[in-house]
């Protein structure tokens, strides 16, 4: 028998028990099943306040068994899961995309959907779910069924940038390490490295041999990918950044901005594919 809780900021309490379900999104209720009334009592939906458009209807299920939690991803959009289990150095922390699934720790799971918040007409941010797992004295007491808009409009599309742009390459290039799966050790390329990346793939690099227009680029790149209130550039007078670009680079993979079939496709047709 476990007790699973779901938890964030400005989130609903929710709490779940073995054999139960618990669907997650912007307006998961249209996810409900409809056509076996008993099924209905096992599932619970959590709509999640504030969510920007491009959130999908239903973007998680938690299901509950008697051992395990096992998250299945639905949204089209990316998620990271971080908590403990059995490794070197006792935590991990792994993108979700949609189609996949993952077994949850006991213990205290965070569930962060990236740039999942709507905070003004044009910015977003991260949205914390927290996800306690433990295995209860008794049983664990019952919860309310959380009701969302059926008829919530269609999932927009995300923030992101113009194919075969100037930004769309720069992004290519500062995500390539990440990409490409080289990421143990992963060294960002320079602002010369990257204007010759641009210039091997498109022919034409616009303005980028001059390093201050790389940097505008990643700017750009980084209040798209982080969102206003996390954007890395953004900090309050006086505080060193470090590391910005390394950052950047691997949030840009994180939400696909820029992916590793656009690499592919930009390679093939460099070399006449």
């Amino acid at each position: 028998m476990l007790r699973v809780t779901v938890r964030g900021p400005q989130t609903p309490t929710v709490v779940l028990g073995s054999g139960e379900t618990l669907l997650v999104g912007r307006a998961p209720l249209s996810a409900m099943p409809a056509d076996d009334p008993d099924t209905q009592l096992r599932y619970t939906t959590l709509s999640l306040p504030g969510c920007a458009p491009h959130v999908s209807r239903l973007v998680g299920e938690f299901v509950v068994g008697d051992e395990m939690v096992r998250l299945r991803w639905r949204g089209s959009g990316e998620a990271q899961l971080s908590g403990l289990f059995d490794a070197p150095g006792g935590a991990r922390r792994v993108t979700l995309t949609q189609g996949m699934s993952a077994l949850l720790d006991e213990g205290e799971n965070q569930l962060l959907l990236l740039r999942g918040r709507q905070i003004s007409s044009a910015g977003h941010e991260d949205l914390l779910l927290v996800i306690d797992v433990s295995v209860p004295r008794q049983a664990p007491p019952r919860h309310p069924r959380v009701i969302s808009d059926p008829d919530a409009a269609p999932t927009g599309k995300a923030p992101g940038l113009v194919a075969r742009e100037r930004e769309w390459y720069v992004a290519l290039a500062l995500a390539e390490p990440w990409l490409t799966g080289a990421d143990d050790y992963p060294r960002p390329p320079s602002n010369r490295e990257i204007y010759e990346r641009v210039l091997g793939w498109h022919g034409y690099a616009w303005n980028l041999e001059r390093p201050q227009r790389v940097d505008e680029a990643i700017r750009t790149i980084a209040s798209i990918a982080f969102g206003p209130n996390d954007d890395p550039f953004r900090v309050p007078a006086g505080q060193r950044v470090q590391n910005v670009r390394f950052a950047v680079g691997r949030r840009t993979a994180e939400v696909r901005l820029v992916t590793a079939a656009d690499l592919t496709a930009v390679d093939r047709s460099a070399r006449g594919g």
